[in-house]
Order: structure tokens, then C-alpha cells, then sequence
């Protein structure tokens, strides 16, 4: 089943400001906060879902990412965007959100504010290249990446600040009148334990730096400046109840020395000789997906395209694949000997040698609207 717009899901247009987005996010979440609505569990998926959208909106490399590929820049396992790419609980929204009412936390309507969040590990972020020849049928690549994870041996204990609750309760004044609101609480970062001892060598958080090797499942089709997450391979938490960060991968395109990428077309320029293009010939064409043969008609005239369909690169939105557009350029040759020179001078007169274009032939532009229609 297709996912909901996140524009529609808050009831604004695509042009929204990033107060308006908050203002509809706060409306909404307002509207379907589960401790207005007990055991409503629509009530809940729209809470979930109006999330979800602000998560994704209220970030403007990621609202950009949604504006050009929709929900498919987020999905799969590395699709990335935090809760748009591998989904979300109450817990998240309530600590990602705290600030929405414009109190500390988010759980105001009565016991929401006892939730005790699950402390999060900070992301990392790497930069891969690729060819497009990986571009164009997608690629497993092996990383080594040094992350922050927990010692062997450290031990935790209820933090006596917060009796294990990750946060500390306040009442504040909102439009919904006196609220409870929770904070994190300052001792323990929201994770409600505390180090009770930690190994020689780890840190004051209980972490080491540890080496690993990471794979990384990159979809065909991605577009330099995609990022793509691999989720749980960033830095460790400090807790027995944390999580580990995210791998963020940033896509890089590593420049082809005879290929022009354009979106999911490739374009490429074949040179052939003045003799070639008179007769015509047949020439072998190395693509992204492989080699493949092309004729060349006789009498074929410089600036002709040769489109072939379905040899460019897949969509990452999976809406098919581009074509591989060959622009044919006739070299005309820069020195000549005096036999070359004598024959030339003879066919300048020759009027089978005088340029009579069809009124049916297009013009350069008229070709390149062609080629995007």
C-alpha cells in the first residue's frame, strides 16, 4: 500500500514555510495525542504519521530529498532519514518533539510523562564513491568504520536523580492550560542508569573505539548527494536500555571519462570520419549495462541522435530506466595531402556535394525537446 504524502497527512502545500510546517505539525499532534484519545489506536497511527511527516519536513536536507524522489529516498534498510526510513514508536516522538508545546517534553496529557526514552548513540557519516557502472546495477561496498561501543565489563546502576525514570517532571503553562512536562533528565541524559564502574581504557561515558567492517547495500539508481542510512552501525549509547546511532552514507559520483549522466539518461558522443559517415557503418558502443552494436546509415549527418531505450540507469523511484542518447559528430579532418586536397577541391563544385536539407529535418533544439517528451 502507498504511503501517504507527508504534505497531505498535515494539511499544508508544498510551499509552506518551515513555521507553518511546525504550526500544522502542533495542530495535529494536538489533535491525536494518545492521552486525549485512549486506546484510539487510529487516533495513535495519526499521531505516528503527522510525526513522521514534521520529522521529515521540518529538515531541510531531508524535506529536499522528499521533494525530489518522495518516500522513496527513505526507503529500505539504508534508505535513511531517521524515522521516515525505518519507522518510529512513542518513545521516539515523545523525546525527538519535547519542545512542540513549548515546554521540556512531550508528554504532558498525564502519564506520558513518566515514558522513560531510550538514549540514542550518536550518528556517523561517511562519504562513498561509485562509478556508474554501479550506479546502474546497484553495489555492495565494504567500509571500515571506527564507532564508539560499549566495554566489556561496564556496569550500570539506576540513577538516583530521575529513580530510573530518564526524566525529571515540571508543571508549565501551555494553551491547553497547566501541563505536567518531563525534561531529560541532567544526570543520566534520559538513559535512567548511571556507570557504576567501567574497564581501564573506556571512556567516562563507559565507551572504547572500535574497528569494524560495514556493509553497505547501495540501491541502482542513487544520485550524487543522496544519503542512505545503515541503521544501528553508529556510536553506542551509554545504558543497558540505549541504542546505537545511525551510519549515514553520503553518495559521491566518481566522473566518467566518456559518459554524461542527465538524471536517468546517458549521453554520449561518438565520433566517426567524414568517409564513415558517407557510408555508412557499424560501430561497437560501450554503455553503463555492457557493449552494444549500433548502425550507422550512410549518408548520416553530423548532430543526429541515437537514442536506445532502457540503456541508461534505473529510477530510484522504480519508475523504469533511462536511455543511452548517442550524439554523432563528424570529424572533419584538419590536414590534408595533396592528393586528399586535389579530391576535396574537385567535390566542392560537385552538387551532390552541396547541403540540401529535408524541410523535415529538425533543428538542434527541436531534437533535444524530442529527446524529454
Amino acid at each position: 500500500m502507498a504511503k501517504q504524502d507527508y504534505y497531505e497527512i498535515l494539511g499544508i502545500s508544498k510551499s509552506a514555510s518551515q513555521a507553518e510546517i511546525k504550526k500544522a505539525y502542533r495542530k495535529m499532534a494536538i489533535k491525536y495525542h494518545p492521552d486525549k484519545n485512549p486506546d484510539d489506536k487510529t487516533a495513535e497511527e495519526n499521531f505516528k504519521k503527522s510525526a513522521e511527516a514534521y520529522e521529515v519536513l521540518s529538515d531541510e536536507n531531508k524535506k529536499a530529498r522528499y521533494d525530489q524522489y518522495g518516500h522513496a529516498a527513505f526507503d529500505g534498510p539504508q534508505g535513511g532519514g531517521g524515522f521516515g526510513g525505518g519507522g518510529m514508536n512513542m518513545d521516539d516522538i515523545f523525546s525527538q518533539f519535547g519542545d512542540i508545546f513549548g515546554g521540556g517534553g512531550f508528554g504532558g496529557f498525564g502519564g506520558g510523562g513518566q515514558r522513560q526514552g531510550r538514549v540514542k548513540g550518536s550518528n556517523m557519516r561517511i562519504r562513498v564513491k561509485l562509478t556508474l557502472e554501479e550506479v546502474a546495477k546497484g553495489v555492495e561496498k565494504k567500509v571500515k568504520v571506527r564507532r564508539k561501543v560499549q566495554a566489556e565489563g561496564v556496569k550500570y546502576k539506576t540513577c538516583p536523580t530521575c529513580n530510573g525514570t530518564g526524566q525529571q517532571m515540571r508543571v508549565t503553562n501551555t494553551i491547553l492550560g497547566r501541563m505536567q512536562t518531563a525534561t531529560t533528565c541532567s544526570a543520566c541524559s534520559g538513559a535512567g542508569e548511571v556507570i557504576s564502574s567501567k574497564p581501564n581504557g573506556a571512556d567516562s561515558d563507559g565507551l572504547i573505539i572500535k574497528e569494524e567492517t560495514v556493509s553497505i547495500n547501495i540501491p541502482a539508481g542513487v544520485t550524487e548527494g543522496v544519503q542512505l542510512k545503515v541503521g544501528g552501525k553508529g556510536n553506542d549509547a551509554p545504558g543497558n536500555n540505549s541504542i546505537s546511532g545511525d551510519l549515514l552514507v553520503l553518495i559521491e559520483e566518481i566522473h566518467h571519462e566518456t559518459l554524461k549522466r542527465e538524471g536517468t539518461n546517458i549521453h554520449y558522443d561518438l565520433y566517426i570520419n567524414f568517409s564513415e559517415a558517407v557510408l555508412g557503418i557499424t560501430k561497437e558502443v560501450e554503455t553503463v549495462t555492457g557493449k552494444v552494436k549500433i548502425k550507422i546509415d550512410a549518408g548520416t549527418q553530423s548532430g543526429k541522435i541515437l537514442r536506445l531505450k532502457g540503456k541508461g540507469l534505473p529510477s530510484i523511484e522504480r519508475y523504469g530506466t533511462g536511455d543511452f542518447l548517442i550524439h554523432i559528430n563528424v570529424w572533419t579532418p584538419q590536414e590534408l595531402n595533396k592528393e586528399q586536397r586535389q579530391f576535396f577541391e574537385k567535390m566542392s563544385s560537385n552538387e551532390n556535394f552541396a547541403p540540401s536539407p529535408n524541410k523535415s529535418d529538425k533543428s538542434f533544439f527541436e531534437k533535444v525537446k524530442d529527446m524529454f517528451s
